[in-house]
């Protein structure tokens, strides 16, 4: 049994790692869903890190609408209860930091909370966005608002996307070429 790793790995190490350090290094890479790359590390070997990256989303997009809504529903909510808890993953710190949601003005604070909250009542999980291809709240605010009107099947297929450019995102942090 491989330790964990704690930093970026080169390919040809972590194509060594058994599934248990595989699934440490990779499941953060999902928010709270380690079992995306548990089942990924079942499709060994892989040609590089891109062919990684494929199987991962392959792993996700080929899951049960079900079990997508499993992971879909222990995603954090933007400036929610985790983040005031400060129990929020370090991924998700830096990605809600960036664009101040950790600090916002307490009328946009209220505004992101009732649209949370009619977000939550509609679909059932809470709103999921890549916050790193906004370069600013309000897009943030208007994607949210948009998606809204969203059916509750499109909106599932347009979150479970979201947390494949959330993955995307957090790739570099894994890797080391």
């Amino acid at each position: 049994m491989s330790t964990p790793p704690r930093h970026p790995l080169p390919f040809s190490a972590l194509q060594a790692l058994d599934q248990r350090g595989f699934a440490a290094l990779l499941g953060p890479v999902v928010e709270h869903s380690a079992w995306v790359a548990v089942e990924t590390w079942n499709a060994r070997p892989f040609k590089d890190w891109e062919a990684l990256a494929e199987a991962m989303t392959g792993t996700l997009l080929g899951a049960s609408p079900e079990r997508q809504l499993a992971l879909l529903r222990v995603h954090p909510e933007l400036a929610g209860q985790e983040a005031l808890a400060g129990t929020m993953t370090p991924d998700s710190l830096n990605e809600q930091g960036r664009l101040g949601l950790l600090r916002l003005s307490s009328e946009a604070f209220q505004k992101l909370g009732s649209l949370n909250q009619r977000y939550q009542a509609r679909f059932g999980f809470p709103f999921v966005v890549a916050l790193r291809l906004h370069d600013s709240l309000d897009s943030v605010f208007a994607s949210l608002e948009s998606r809204l009107n969203n059916d509750a099947d499109t909106e599932r297929e347009l979150a479970v996307g979201q947390v494949v450019e959330v993955m995307r995102g957090r790739w570099p942090r894994c890797r080391r070429d």
